[in-house]
């Protein structure tokens, strides 16, 4: 899926002064698809399997293509089952890449609920995470995950500084 960038405010940063120049950061939104490579699970703490609620942690690799390109993330995740395929998830996700043509890296703290339906989640770049032509990146998004479905769409609203 090709990203679709959408130009919202523009801001100005720096003073405008004389040896100085403002520059402007523009709002965008940008979509695509990521799938899953590869997600490990191991349970946390004395609760047995089946017993809720329970504690485990996962790492994952994911592919981003789209406005986020990232072939190969590092994520990692802990996950609070409240029951039989129910419960909630926090975790960080290390991204290396490009945004809408811009390289660089940058880590997103997610945040997410999942059932017998699927999963939602929303996201943020942790502040300062951003690095090459990424930094100053910050902006949120959101995806929902449906069981069966071999790729997942995503949203992402930024602004690079």
């Amino acid at each position: 899926m090709s990203a679709r960038p959408t130009t919202a405010r523009p801001t100005t940063a720096g003073t405008g002064t004389a040896g100085t120049t403002a520059r402007t950061t523009t709002a965008r939104t940008t979509t695509g698809r990521f799938t899953f490579a590869d997600w490990r699970e191991e349970p946390i703490g004395a609760a047995g399997p089946g017993s809720t609620p329970r504690l485990a942690r996962s790492t994952v690799v994911n592919a981003f293509a789209g406005g986020i390109e990232a072939a190969a993330t590092s994520a990692a995740y802990t996950i609070t089952y409240t029951g039989e395929g129910t419960g909630s998830y926090t975790g960080l996700e290390l991204l290396s890449g490009a945004v809408d043509g811009r390289a660089g890296a940058f880590v997103l703290e997610q945040r997410g609920t999942f059932d017998g339906d699927g999963t939602r989640c929303t996201f943020e770049v942790v502040a300062g995470s951003g690095s090459g032509e990424l930094a100053g990146l910050s902006g949120s998004g959101a995806f929902t995950y449906r069981h069966g479905d071999t790729s997942v769409a995503y949203e992402f609203g930024y602004t690079v500084g």
